[in-house]
C-alpha cells in the first residue's frame, strides 16, 4: 500500500515515501513505532543506546549495534554486516524505544547482535534496487520449476538481501519438505545462495496483505504482531453462528479479531445463566434459546407451548426464576415475568434529529390565494390620474 507522496518504479509499484524511492519496502511502512521521545534530552550521566531498529521488505525488522560516534535518524539508508554478505535496509527506530521494543520481542542484548557498517553509499543503493527490481521475476520463475518438479509446496515471497547474492525464500507447506534438489535448481539458475524459510498461514496474509471483511487493511500487515490461537469458543463466547465462510480470515484461519473483545464477553457472560438451563413450568420445560449480552437479555423456549415464540426474560429474573425451579418449585407461567415491549416506543426509536426530512423544503409556495380555507380577494390597483 503506498500513499500520494510515494515514487513510482519502472513496473509500477511503489518505492516508499520522501527516501528517493527506496526505503525498503513496498510501500508505507505501517507498522512504524511513533518515537515520541524524539527531541526529548537525556538525563546528565546517561549514554545513549547504541541499537537501532531497522526495517526491511513487509515491514520485517531487526535490531542492530551502530559505532560509537554514529548518529542514526529515522529514514536513514544503512549497510549492516551479516557476515556473511551485507544487507541493506531502513532505519524505523532509534534512542530507548528500541530498548522497549527488544523487550517486547524478547531480545537479548548480547554478543549476537549484527553491526551497522556506515550509512549507504549510491552505489550500494543502486546495487539493493536492482537487486528488489529482480524478486517478482524469480518468484515466476521459481513456482515454475516447483510445480515441474511436483513439490508439495507453495511459494509466497522472495527477498534478496542488499548485496544481490543471497536470496530468501518463503513457503508454506503441510508436511515436511526435501528441497535439496530445488536449492541446487535455483542456485544454478540464479547464482546466488538460498535461504528457504517455512511460514504459517497467517503470517503468509501478513506479508501478502489485503482488505478484510470490515473493509480495513488486514490487521496482521498493518499492526498485529504476536499471533495467538484462535478457537470456536471465541466464536460462542461472543454469540457468534459457527459459519466458517463468516469466521475464517484471508489466510483460511479463524479471524485473529475474534480475540480482541473476548475478556469482556467472559465477564460479561458470568451473569447470565447457563445454556443448559431448564425451568420446570405448568406447561412444561423451558430452555434457553438464546442470550443478548448487550440488552442483557435471556429468552427462553417453552418446549409445551407450540406455536409460541421465545420468551424474554431479564438475566436477574431469568436467575430467580432458574432458582426457584431447582428448588422444586414449578413456575405457573413465564409471561408473568417477561419483558412487556412497547409498540409505540419501537415505531419512535428513530427520530428526525436533522429536521430536514422534507423534500418539498426548499420550494417556495406559489398560491397563497387560500388562507385558513378562504379565498382571498385581490385588490385592483387604482388608475392612476395622468395630467395631459
Amino acid at each position: 500500500m503506498g500513499c500520494s507522496s510515494c515514487s513510482t518504479g519502472s513496473d509500477g509499484l511503489p518505492r516508499g515515501c520522501k527516501n528517493n524511492g527506496r526505503c525498503g519496502s513496498c510501500g508505507c511502512g505501517s507498522k512504524t513505532v511513533f518515537d515520541w521521545l524524539e527531541g526529548v534530552a537525556l538525563p546528565s550521566g546517561v549514554k545513549a543506546f547504541d541499537i537501532i531498529e531497522v526495517r526491511f521488505k513487509n515491514n520485517r525488522k531487526g535490531f542492530f549495534r551502530k559505532k560509537p560516534n554514529d548518529v542514526y535518524h529515522v529514514g536513514d539508508v544503512v549497510t549492516l554486516d551479516l557476515n556473511p554478505g551485507i544487507d541493506i535496509g531502513v532505519v524505523s527506530l532509534t534512542g530507548e524505544l528500541v530498548r522497549t521494543q527488544m523487550n517486547v520481542r524478547k531480545v537479548r542484548d548480547d554478543h549476537e547482535i549484527k553491526r551497522v557498517l556506515h550509512k549507504s553509499t549510491a552505489e550500494e543503493i543502486e546495487v539493493w534496487h536492482k537487486a528488489r527490481l529482480r524478486e517478482i521475476t524469480t518468484r515466476t520463475d521459481t513456482r515454475v520449476i516447483i510445480k515441474r518438479l511436483g513439490i508439495p509446496m507453495k511459494l509466497t515471497d522472495v527477498e534478496f538481501q542488499g548485496d544481490n547474492k543471497k536470496a530468501t525464500f518463503y513457503y508454506i507447506a503441510d508436511e515436511r519438505v526435501d528441497f535439496r534438489d530445488l536449492v541446487r535448481e535455483l542456485a544454478g539458475k540464479f547464482g546466488i545462495r538460498i535461504d528457504m524459510r517455512q511460514i504459517g498461514a497467517r503470517q503468509e496474509a501478513a506479508r501478502v496483505g489485503g482488505i478484510g471483511s470490515c473493509g480495513r487493511e488486514l490487521c496482521c500487515s498493518v499492526w498485529l504482531t504476536d499471533f495467538r490461537s484462535v478457537s470456536t469458543g471465541a466464536a460462542r463466547y461472543q454469540q457468534l453462528a459457527l459459519d466458517p465462510v463468516k469466521l475464517a480470515g484471508q489466510c483460511g484461519k479463524l479471524k485473529c479479531c475474534l480475540n480482541f473483545e473476548l475478556d469482556q464477553y467472559v465477564e460479561a457472560v458470568k451473569e447470565f445463566p447457563s445454556p443448559h438451563a431448564k425451568i420446570h413450568t405448568s406447561k412444561g420445560k423451558a430452555v434457553v434459546f438464546k442470550m443478548d449480552i448487550f440488552k442483557k437479555i435471556v429468552y427462553f423456549l417453552q418446549l409445551g407451548d407450540q406455536g409460541g415464540g421465545p420468551i424474554a426474560l431479564p438475566v436477574e429474573e431469568a436467575n430467580r426464576v432458574i432458582a426457584r425451579s431447582q428448588k422444586g418449585e414449578r413456575i405457573a407461567s413465564l409471561n408473568e415475568f417477561a419483558i412487556q415491549e412497547d409498540e409505540e416506543e419501537i415505531d419512535h426509536t428513530y427520530s428526525n434529529v436533522v429536521g430536514q426530512d422534507d423534500l418539498t423544503r426548499f420550494d417556495k409556495s406559489k398560491n397563497r390565494r387560500r388562507k385558513s380555507g378562504k379565498h382571498v380577494k385581490r385588490r385592483k390597483k387604482k388608475p392612476s390620474n395622468s395630467k395631459s
